[in-house]
């Protein structure tokens, strides 16, 4: 006869069954676990690089060219690379930010001048006309904006023709003249623009007055017809 007493089985707690299963869901749970906090990690890192990302992008690149980027200028305004040159402070520590860019033009000077003062005014610069607007008399086309804290100076001219040397010391023959952009014919036209924070741009600020009325003016002094006439005072 078999003893009397509990069977060997899977459904008893102590069996060798029932400590397989709590192994296998112990190991189940803790899986779940280790990729639950990896998927944390990973958005954390997500969440944390997406900020870094942007803010040494924006550190390394100046958002005014990057608006000068998006101008809305046809294709042929904006040919080959772009020549950029920035000095000065962001933050207008000892002296502030000024940037410049030239670009070369596929068309004239009148065509490309409508073209990028156009694109001025479609990203909200204003036409603006100060006395030194330019600061002296230029060819082609210059003109002044100003947008929210900054002022930009647009002058679009015929490009600076190069004559190559001629070989053995010939008269150089100016029909051999050739653009920046690389154009036989020298045609195009050049295209320079300068943005600058308007408080460090001196034709924002008051211009000294000189009128007289203001400043005084130090009258002639009256002299006798002959100084020397009448007697010498004797000395006492």
């Amino acid at each position: 006869m078999r003893p009397e007493g509990p069977e060997v089985g899977t459904d008893d707690a102590g069996s060798p069954g029932s400590r397989a299963g709590s192994e296998t869901s112990r190991q189940s749970r803790e899986q779940r676990r280790l990729r639950a906090a990896a998927l944390i990690l990973a958005c954390l890192v997500v969440l944390a690089a997406l900020p870094l990302f942007f803010g040494i992008r924006a550190a390394t690149r100046d958002p005014v060219f990057t608006s000068l980027d998006e101008l809305d200028v046809p294709a042929w305004a904006a040919l080959g690379k772009r020549d950029d040159d920035v000095s000065g402070s962001r933050w207008c520590l000892i002296e502030c930010r000024l940037r410049e860019r030239t670009v070369q033009s596929e068309k004239a000077p009148d065509e490309t001048a409508r073209a990028y003062q156009q694109a001025l005014v479609t990203a909200g610069w204003q036409r603006w006309k100060p006395a030194l607007c330019p600061e002296q008399p230029v060819e082609g086309h210059y003109t002044c904006w100003k947008r929210d804290e900054l002022t930009l100076d647009l002058w679009v001219r015929k490009p600076a023709c190069v004559n190559p040397a001629p070989p053995d010391g010939a008269p150089a023959d100016p029909k051999k003249s050739t653009a920046p952009n690389g154009a036989d014919d020298c045609s195009g036209a050049q295209v320079s623009v300068k943005v600058r924070n308007a408080i460090d741009d001196d034709r924002t600020k008051p211009q000294p007055s000189t009128d007289p009325s203001l400043t005084g003016v130090d009258p002639d002094p009256t002299l006798p017809d002959d100084p020397l006439r009448g007697p010498t005072p004797a000395p006492s």
